[in-house]
């Protein structure tokens, strides 16, 4: 091998590492879009309403996951991963104490780990598509059911308060 293939060879291997190294895969953060508390709320209460339905992901149905993606494109940020159990994954690990809205509020509902996500909206409350019910706005500490079944959030974009 003569020495400019080498020297290429080794260039090429190097230029390599660094885009893998520089990557964003694994980052803690969905995206570094940042957003105001009230174009949150607007963005997330806009789809009060909208029904309930499996694999949904538009106007015509969400399920959990599909509504926290679509408000979250709205707002800019495009890669949160597509189910609440891989959601779960992402971000900033919160203390139910230290909420804010914008933060990613999690449920076992199933009796097997991560089943449910929502929206943490502040004063207690989180929005998030349900069965038979759609999107809605719902007390986090519901003694019914909501309660029981929290399990964590996550901080997966800045918001800044006005």
């Amino acid at each position: 091998m003569s020495y400019n293939n080498i020297l290429r060879s080794t260039l090429l291997t190097f230029l390599a590492a660094l885009a893998i190294f520089l990557s964003p895969i694994g980052n803690d953060k969905a995206s570094a879009a940042d957003f105001t508390s009230s174009d949150f709320k607007a963005t997330a209460q806009k789809y009060l309403g909208v029904p309930y339905l499996y694999g949904g992901t538009t106007t015509s149905g969400f399920d959990c996951s599909g509504y926290i993606r679509a408000v979250f494109n709205d707002l800019g940020v495009t890669s949160l991963p597509r189910t609440s159990s891989s959601m779960y994954g992402v971000g900033t690990a919160v203390s139910k104490n230290d909420l804010i809205p914008g933060d990613l509020v999690f449920f076992n509902t199933s009796g097997s780990g991560i089943s449910h996500v929502g929206i943490y909206l502040g004063n207690g409350k989180f929005i998030h598509s349900q069965t038979n019910v759609g999107v809605s706005i719902t007390d986090l500490n519901d003694k019914w059911y909501w309660g029981s079944r929290y399990v964590g959030a996550k901080r997966v974009a800045d918001v800044s308060f006005e």
